[in-house]
């Protein structure tokens, strides 16, 4: 079925949602499920070291055709692997679905593959976070697009570990694995001083992401000008605002890493989640009470293969 596009304002033909072969890519089309129970505590927030992740030689990779240029490769990892879990898209408190490739990744790669060709968006030298990461595909298109640092943030340090790490080296690393640095556009770049993975809740995690150092943004070439504000330029994230109870927590955490004033955020969800409460439209009720931020749609998602899709970009008034 083709799908709908529509834009908040102007109307551009974006080239993006053919998903027809998306059961292939092992995207989730499922429920949550709705029952409540006392949540445990989250687990700490740590740094992951590239170090941890997975150490096997191949990485057993799918590929994600996002347009006629561009595929990136996605690891396959199961939760029964990882977890001990089977059939199971979400565990709160424990599994957040970071091994699942959800819709809202690829939307959101194609929204900034048409950012950057019509010059919307400049992802050369910025400084970039991307939260509940999983796969961590929408990070990785900045890094190819020459990014200067990307932390990947995402609630369980397996899936950084087993799927987010891999996906890195396979994507960004693999021509360069000997002497541990990527070709970006022409410009070297360390994996170690410029990719960082967070572990962790997003009402602890800000502590870890804004603590800073000047040693790795100078290794990646980061210009005294962005070293001496706070904040991330790009805040990146899919499919994270599924759980209404965890939503002001999110936003506070967008609130305390994004640069101001000129950082944005590109957010790719569904319009609403069921059985969980959350969506675009609890998410953004909360940005317009608050007032801190304005939101503007870029696209819309109907294809009739789940809820409604939207992706939306915010930034500070």
């Amino acid at each position: 079925m083709e799908e709908k596009t529509t834009t908040s304002n102007t109307k551009p033909s974006y080239s993006l949602f053919s998903l027809s072969n998306s059961n292939n890519l092992g995207l989730g089309f499922g429920m949550f499920g709705s029952e409540e129970k006392p949540l445990p505590p989250p687990p700490p927030c740590v740094e992951v070291f590239l170090s941890e992740g997975s150490q096997k030689e191949t990485l057993n990779a799918d590929p994600v055709v996002i347009n006629d240029s561009l595929t990136l490769y996605k690891g396959r990892v199961s939760t029964a692997e990882v977890f001990g879990l089977k059939n199971s898209d979400l565990v709160p408190g424990k599994y957040e679905g970071g091994l699942k490739l959800w819709e809202g990744s690829i939307d959101l790669i194609k929204i900034l593959c048409s950012e950057v060709h019509e010059d919307r968006l400049l992802l050369r030298g910025k400084r970039v976070l991307e939260l509940g990461c999983g796969h961590g595909l929408p990070g990785i298109f900045t890094g190819r697009e020459g990014a200067a640092l990307i932390h990947f943030q995402d609630f369980n340090a397996e899936v950084l570990r087993c799927l987010t790490m891999p996906n890195v080296k396979e994507n960004l690393m693999k021509e360069s694995r000997q002497n541990n640095l990527m070709k970006m556009n022409g410009a070297d770049m360390s994996i170690s001083s410029n990719i960082r993975f967070f572990a962790g809740d997003w009402s602890e995690i800000h502590k870890l992401l804004l603590s800073g150092n000047t040693e790795q943004e100078k290794a990646a070439d980061v210009s005294s000008e962005q070293r001496d504000c706070n904040g991330y330029d790009i805040i990146l994230m899919a499919e994270t605002v599924y759980a209404i109870s965890s939503l002001h927590n999110l936003y506070s955490l967008i609130k305390k890493c994004l640069h101001y004033p000129h950082g944005v955020v590109y957010m790719a969800a569904k319009k609403y989640y069921f059985g969980v409460g959350g969506g675009t439209r609890q998410f953004l009720n909360l940005v317009e009470e608050d007032g801190a931020m304005d939101a503007c749609l870029l696209a819309e998602v109907a294809d009739g293969s789940s809820n409604v899709r939207e992706v939306w970009k915010l930034s500070f008034k």
